[in-house]
């Protein structure tokens, strides 16, 4: 999401003269797009300040005197502190306000003293930012919802992102069919809860995800489909029958569970069980026989005990995760978790999440080596690191190097596997291009 956010300022800028530049250094606005989601995430933010201050200050005598503005969900939550630890900040906005950035630049430009732009609009940011473009890449992201309204204990995306918002399915189907009409042939659908997408249409009809993404795979030279992060209370019957019937709909989902144990699951207030889970998953490989999961878990939330530690660790090992997010509880500050008794310790936290990460790569590294000998469509989006290296990635989201032509890029190629490594995987050559009806 905050990829997606930094593009579309990068892209609101632009009218205005404004062009990405390859060094902060070079830079006359310098954003720092940011996440609130961890505590180790929204501190980093004042030490990078404290780096982007010294270039603002040796460039104060010149002609091109220098501007920071910090956005996202750091901003939101923490606007005024940023105004007492960094007073240096020209631009504080959050991520539904950044619309009005070429109104805030200009402010800036006039005022002494930061510009401070956190509400939450009653219009939509989406009515006021230009058409994504494809910008000569080959995938893209594409916002469809934004917002939470499921405050689970730990996260404070309810409190920065705001309530739960689906934009209009004309507009998302208007935003692809551009997209890929500038090259793009992989959309990933973005939203904070993608799956609880309820989008009207011209009628005022609301349709779900299931539907939004059968009517974005009729759009001819759209090759692949991927959506992320999904809820698993809301994954639908009519979803999981798009994964059946629509072969564009890539067959690797991320579904967050957080724990294996019901009893910290319904502390975190996530309103899903493992019983849930694990039917869920049953259902989604019944439709896709090839489908793999990758999921989140946080470990050490507070009342944990190894009973309910052990229980991820069984699921996890039932599941069979080609890959995860793990972290260690974060208390974030006015979250209901934050104040919960039965605080885990940090070494136990430490301890847990070893064990946890060490059995998730271990899975990562044979479902990664399993690979070797099999022919794989891999869309060709990019150069690798050595000359005459292309990358891209297989259905279930590895990455692979090969060498080959330029002209390439952007086609699906089916590759023989040669070589697994730890996050990624080596072809040797082009075997030939894959094709789909578009039905």
């Amino acid at each position: 999401m905050n990829v997606y956010d930094a593009e579309r300022m990068a892209d609101i800028l632009a009218p205005i003269g404004y062009e990405l530049t390859a060094t902060a250094e070079d830079a006359d606005l310098l954003i720092l797009n940011t996440c609130h989601i961890r505590e180790k995430a929204a501190e980093k933010v004042y030490s990078d300040l404290g780096r982007l201050n010294k270039l603002k200050f040796a460039r104060a005598p010149s002609a091109r005197p220098m501007m920071i503005a910090v956005a996202g969900c750091v901003a939101q939550a923490q606007g005024e502190e940023i105004l007492q630890r960094a007073p240096y900040v020209d631009i504080i906005f959050g991520p539904q306000t950044y619309h009005r950035l070429p109104e805030m630049v200009a402010r800036a430009y006039r005022k002494t003293g930061a510009i401070l732009e956190t509400e939450f609009p009653l219009e939509s940011k989406f009515d006021h930012l230009p058409k994504p473009r494809a910008l000569g890449r080959y995938t893209a992201f594409l916002t469809v919802q934004e917002g939470c309204d499921k405050f689970c204990t730990f996260c404070v995306v309810p409190y920065t992102r705001g309530a739960e918002f689906s934009r209009p399915t004309t507009d998302v189907i208007d935003d692809a069919k551009n997209l890929v009409k500038g090259g793009v042939r992989e959309i990933t659908l973005l939203g904070q809860n993608v799956n609880s997408y309820h989008g009207p249409d011209h009628n005022g009809n609301e349709w779900g995800l299931g539907r939004l993404i059968s009517k974005l795979a009729e759009i001819q030279d759209l090759e692949r489909i991927r959506y992320t992060t999904s809820y698993p209370a809301e994954v639908d019957n009519d979803l999981i029958e798009t994964h059946r019937n629509i072969p564009a709909l890539m067959p690797y989902l991320h579904l967050p569970i957080q724990s294996g144990s019901d009893r910290i699951l319904s502390a975190m207030n996530r309103h899903h069980t493992t019983h849930l889970y694990r039917s869920l998953v049953d259902r989604l490989r019944n439709a896709r026989p090839d489908i793999v999961l990758s999921s989140d878990f946080i470990v050490g939330f507070p009342g944990e005990t190894d009973t309910d530690f052990q229980s991820t660790l069984d699921l996890v090992d039932e599941i069979g995760f080609i890959g995860a997010y793990s972290f260690k509880f974060s208390a974030r500050p006015g979250t209901p978790a934050a104040a919960m008794p039965k605080q885990v310790p940090d070494k136990v936290k430490s301890d847990r999440l070893k064990i946890l990460q060490n059995k998730l790569n271990t899975a990562h590294i044979a479902f990664n080596a399993a690979t070797v000998g099999k022919k794989i469509p891999v869309l060709l989006e990019g150069h690798g690191r050595y000359p005459g290296q292309l990358i891209g990635r297989t259905p279930y989201m590895q990455a692979v190097h090969v060498y080959a032509p330029k002209k390439q890029l952007g086609k699906i190629v089916n590759l023989r596997i040669d070589a697994a490594h730890a996050n990624s995987l080596s072809a040797s050559k082009i075997i030939e291009k894959v094709g789909r009806a578009v039905t």
